[in-house]
């Protein structure tokens, strides 16, 4: 699935694709009721991709209204685990037949490297899909040791339609992470996709229909947050929301449901996250490599980026030239060359917010060591900024581009004090020889996900989700994301002599 081909071949790929341009409900694609659209671009080049629905509340209305008429007939979630199982695993067969159209569409709506989207997010979205058709028929439920005199039974249950609201900046993967366990509990879904980046979700949605999703399971509203993302929050009949995206739209959705009907709501919002390097690490080349991998994969639009580099006095000058030589590789240019590690921001606008924190370089008489180069359209170069204190906001606050702060510690709790000094909790990692040091850091980092002398984010069986103000709720990935798109319920079964009596009397 890793077929990468080449630059001609994606841009033919390109030249004859045509764009979904409605949204998709109730088993097909529909336009907006009051006729509305918006332009779609690719960034990279500015040119308009396709006009798609602008949806309303209307829409929404309709929508959760299929899809809540799709949940109580059971249409999907009274068949068998085995039938759903069958129908996904169909489903991420089609996935991966379209894998590289896929890729494509995703390429040019975001300005996504194509080598990235066909090597990582396909891949990955297609075994996530799958991981989770696999786990259906492999979840017991269970009973409680209450005793003779009574026989109890702990089952889950799907909660019903769930809202699911998406970030721009990995569309295909963080669709996959939530309509993979939402789908293999037996929900019916309503997807917001991001107004930047709407194609694939679309295109998705009509591959699952083909694999055998019923009409009104699976379904897509496209438009604005305003329009969309908040009737869906106040829909009375969305028992769940799960969001990714920013922590200040995250509380949105918090007051939503607490001016709603008290749906459930699952946040995976922003991070700052840290890599700490101790002075005892081992191999300053793998720092290097992982840290570069972790500060520019995906331009730094990333929520688990490594966007602070919190390093030991003793080694931070060796590792930034190491750093600096890795940074060669990362070639910047088209994203649909697979040549391009770094292809395009996704709109004007970020580009315009990620500039504004390259301007407090100069602000603040920060140490510019790479990079900084914004001249290019709205392509940012990899950059690094030495130097940087923990009252800046290069330190503090999120900046989802590619560029990466350079802070120095002499002690154990400094690091452990600087890593933790932040309102996020996302994400962190740690470099060291020490298995002591590694556990300390580990276990003293508020992150939800600390990966040791690598950067990573783990697999589909582990949970993603942060601390703090990272996250809430829940979490995405593993059976514990299965697990909160279900209800818990008790039965208790009176067993005991006195029932069997009164019943025979």
């Amino acid at each position: 699935m890793h077929d990468l081909l080449t630059a001609a071949e994606y841009a033919a790929i390109a030249k004859s694709m045509s764009y979904p341009s409605n949204a998709f409900v109730d088993g097909a694609f529909r336009p907006a009721a009051s006729g509305k659209t918006f332009k779609t671009t690719n960034p990279a080049t500015g040119e308009v991709l396709t006009e798609i629905a602008a949806c309303d509340a209307t829409d929404v209305d309709h929508a959760v209204a299929k899809a809540k008429e799709a949940f109580e007939d059971g249409r999907w979630h009274l068949r068998s685990p085995g039938e759903r199982k069958e129908v996904l695993l169909k489903f991420a067969r089609l996935l991966e037949r379209n894998r590289h159209e896929l890729a494509v569409l995703e390429s040019l709506d975001s300005g996504k490297p194509i080598r990235e989207v066909q090597t990582i997010d396909v891949p990955d979205t297609i075994h996530t899909i799958r991981w989770h058709a696999e786990l259906i028929d492999k979840i017991y439920d269970n009973t409680a040791p209450v005793g003779a005199q009574a026989l109890t039974l702990v089952v889950r249950e799907p909660i019903g339609v769930v809202g699911l609201v998406l970030p721009w900046n990995f569309p295909l993967l963080m669709l996959a992470w939530k309509i993979g366990p939402a789908l293999a509990a037996g929900c019916s879904v309503v997807v917001k996709p991001a107004q930047e980046t709407t194609l694939t979700a679309l295109r998705v949605a009509e591959l699952a229909h083909e694999a055998g999703v019923p009409a009104g399971v699976f379904n897509v509203v496209t438009g604005s947050g305003k329009d969309v993302g908040e009737p869906l929050g106040m829909h009375m009949d969305v028992s769940m929301v799960s969001f990714t995206g920013s922590t200040a739209t995250g509380r949105r959705f918090l007051r939503y449901a607490a001016d709603s009907n008290l749906k459930r709501v699952v946040l995976e919002c922003g991070g700052k996250n840290p890599a700490v390097v101790m002075n005892d690490v081992e191999d300053l080349d793998l720092v290097a490599e992982q840290v570069v991998n972790g500060a520019f994969w995906n331009m730094g639009e990333n929520c688990s980026a490594t966007s602070r580099l919190i390093v030991h006095a003793d080694v931070k000058d060796e590792l930034m030239k190491r750093v600096g030589a890795y940074m060669r590789e990362w070639r910047m240019g088209d994203p649909l060359d697979p040549e391009n590690r770094v292809g395009s921001l996704v709109s004007k606008a970020h580009f315009e917010k990620v500039k504004s924190f390259l301007d407090d370089v100069q602000t603040e008489k920060l140490s510019l060591l790479f990079g900084g180069d914004t001249q290019k359209g709205i392509f940012v170069e990899p950059t690094v900024v030495d130097g940087v204190g923990r009252d800046s906001r290069l330190f503090q606050e999120e900046i989802f581009g590619p560029v990466l702060s350079v802070t120095t510690f002499t002690s154990l709790s400094e690091a452990i004090a600087l890593a933790n000094d932040t309102v996020y909790g996302l994400t962190a990692s740690v470099y060291t020889g020490s298995l002591r040091n590694a556990i300390k850091l580990s276990r003293e980092i508020r992150a939800g996900v600390v990966s040791v002398n690598c950067f990573g984010e783990g697999d589909a069986t582990t949970p993603f989700g942060g601390y703090k103000e990272s996250g809430f709720g829940g979490r995405d990935k593993s059976i514990w994301a299965h697990d909160q798109y279900t209800e818990l319920k008790t039965i208790w079964i009176d067993v005991s002599d006195r029932s069997v009596d009164e019943t025979v009397r």
